[in-house]
């Protein structure tokens, strides 16, 4: 089973599901591409000139605006740049409120649409939980408990999209350029949340589990379309108006203040708070007693809910044998350590023993606004276990400095949302940095160790499901280096999970150790769909040949400086003033 002809990823998915996937995706890509060039002057010309028109009530009688379309035709307009017009404009449509051409109200209407059917499928893990009839075995029943989690995050994302909405009465106040890159990572998470619920059903190997994944799969279809048809317009209609001379707040996306070493989302205050040598701590932890507590777990317990300051906690030198979940109502968490070679969090849950891979993390986040600084979190499980997760982020507007992320397969989970990582040791073998998160990694050192015997190793496996997630791996002045210097296992710079798979390495430095083709299939002998997007830029060292690489449709060998520049943090992890604050130095251009 662990050969490199027969590894299929332990679960995460089968080479039937994906080869329909592919031969689904290419069919949908076409139709998408057709459609997209006949209906984006529609789209320019009505939608857009229809607000204009409507907002703009000096304009003159000669001015060249189109006619205003009807509620219907308008609505169509709109639901014409979704993957799924037609559940779009019937849910939409259906709804009394939607007797409007205003996009900017469609959208929000779409929100709706979206919360009532995510809330109808909110409870439904815990139904099949509790019906004693289906016998579900042990397996199903923790997968099922992965559901019932992410459901319930997916529900606040798409509250938080709901309330960014709220605008004042005068026309002037639209939605800003901030508003609208938080909305769009809201609801990117929200479509991963759904899909991470059935990764967690598709990795379990059980005959009863194949009716409970089909029956979620069916309940969760008009969540999730639902969910993507939001992300679709906020992504190419919202943003469409704020390029035309409609009013809307301007500003740089993830402007960075300058020489700061930061994205601009991370404070001031919170600038400091890294660059101080020890904090000042709101609690200390020390297993001699010489703190507050002797376990994180207590420390954590003691964070207030939703807090808008910053807690900090303070972990002294140590090994702390513990798993830890930093639910999502603990916002604004520091918490670091003595160094990440003195201050470590180990835990030892797997999936092989039985816990899904999302369960199997040391230490979990998932609260927004979380920093961790100068801590090793480490999975002991081993490689025979298989999935072994030793820290997963859900974390929005997070930072990670000079910790160390050590395990064998998937070592760091960046589940979702927008999250930053500097000076940090990441050590793996396969798919051991993976996850749907807007994720970059800054001088850090990325260290493949050696398998299992007949095993490869995959640095990265992205999992971006939809076209319109504003999610992707983004390495960017890294080492690439062999943990030990032993490392004989053939090892590739990533795989594609999922069809639409974002994953760029650039100004890195790549060691000997890489095989030529640099990247490799889910499915063996399968190109990925064309979707996908891989590249590499300005990368040195003997791995960083390109002449060998593998000929992907959707994988670009080099990059030009403008393509590169999108992953950059100052374009890529966009948002308010989230990084500078923390005080981890960052590089915010190429």
């Amino acid at each position: 089973m662990d050969s490199v002809n027969s590894f299929k990823g332990y679960g995460k998915v089968d080479d039937i599901e994906q080869k329909a996937f592919t031969r689904k995706t290419r069919k949908r890509l076409i139709i998408l591409s057709v459609s997209s060039i006949i209906l984006v002057a529609a789209i320019i010309g009505a939608v857009v000139g229809t607000v204009v028109h409507k907002r703009n009530n000096n304009s003159s009688p000669n001015s060249a605006v189109p006619t205003e379309l009807t509620p219907s035709a308008s609505l169509k307009a709109v639901c014409s740049i979704t993957q799924y017009p037609g559940s779009c404009f019937s849910s939409i449509s259906n709804l009394e409120t939607a007797n409007t051409s205003d996009p900017e109200v469609l959208f929000k209407l779409s929100l709706h649409v979206a919360m009532n059917e995510l809330s109808k499928i909110k409870d439904y893990p815990s139904k099949l939980l509790g019906n004693t009839n289906l016998n579900l075995d042990a397996s199903v029943r923790a997968a099922l408990t992965v559901c019932e989690s992410v459901f319930d995050d997916a529900v606040d994302m798409l509250n938080d999209s709901i309330s960014s909405m709220s605008v004042g009465d005068d026309s002037q106040q639209i939605l800003s350029q901030i508003k609208i890159n938080d909305m769009k990572t809201w609801l990117s998470t929200t479509l991963t949340d759904q899909e991470t619920c059935l990764d967690a059903l598709i990795e379990v190997n059980a005959t009863e589990n194949v009716a409970i994944l089909e029956d979620v799969r069916l309940a969760m279809e008009n969540s999730t379309e639902f969910s993507s048809n939001s992300l679709a317009i906020v992504t190419k209609i919202i943003n469409l108006l704020s390029d035309f001379n409609i009013p809307i707040h301007r500003r740089l996306l993830g402007f960075e203040r300058p020489n700061s070493g930061f994205p601009s989302w991370v404070s001031v205050g919170d600038r400091r708070l890294l660059q101080e040598a020890k904090p000042t701590p709101d609690v200390t932890v020390a297993k001699d007693g010489s703190g507050n507590f002797t376990s994180i777990e207590e420390a954590v317990n003691a964070v207030p809910k939703k807090s808008a300051s910053r807690f900090v906690i303070y972990v002294k030198e140590g090994v702390y044998v513990e798993n830890i979940l930093m639910d999502k109502n603990k916002w604004n968490v520091m918490i670091y350590g003595d160094g990440k070679d003195k201050t470590v969090i180990s835990g030892s849950k797997n999936f092989v023993d039985g816990t899904p891979t999302f369960s199997t993390a040391t230490f979990a986040v998932q609260g927004k606004g979380f920093i961790a600084r100068d801590i090793k979190f480490i999975n002991t499980a081993g490689p025979a276990k298989h999935q072994a997760v030793a820290f997963r982020s859900g974390s929005d507007m997070s930072v990670y400095s000079q910790c160390s992320f050590d395990a064998y397969q998937d070592t760091l989970y960046a589940h979702s949302n927008r999250q930053f990582y500097r000076d940090c040791d990441i050590t793996g073998t396969i798919d051991f940095i993976f996850g749907n998160a807007a994720v970059v990694f800054q001088n850090c050192n990325i260290m493949p160790r050696q398998p299992l015997p007949n095993q490869f190793n995959t640095i990265t496996a992205q999992g971006k499901k939809d076209a319109n997630q504003n999610t992707g791996i983004s390495i960017q002045k890294c080492n690439f280096l062999a943990l030990g210097g032993n490392l004989t296992a053939p090892t590739y710079l990533g795989r594609p999970w999922k069809e639409y798979s974002t994953t760029v390495i650039m100004q890195s430095n790549i060691a000997s150790f890489l095989n030529p083709l640099g990247w490799m299939s889910w499915v063996s002998g399968v190109d990925p769909p064309s979707s996908i997007f891989y590249g590499e830029y300005s990368n040195t060292g003997p791995g960083a040949n390109v002449e060998k690489r593998v000929q992907w449709s959707g994988y670009k060998p080099v990059m030009t400086e403008a393509e590169a520049g999108k992953f950059a943090v100052g374009s890529f992890i966009q948002g308010t003033d989230w990084l500078p604050a923390t005080s981890v130095a960052f590089d915010s251009n190429l």
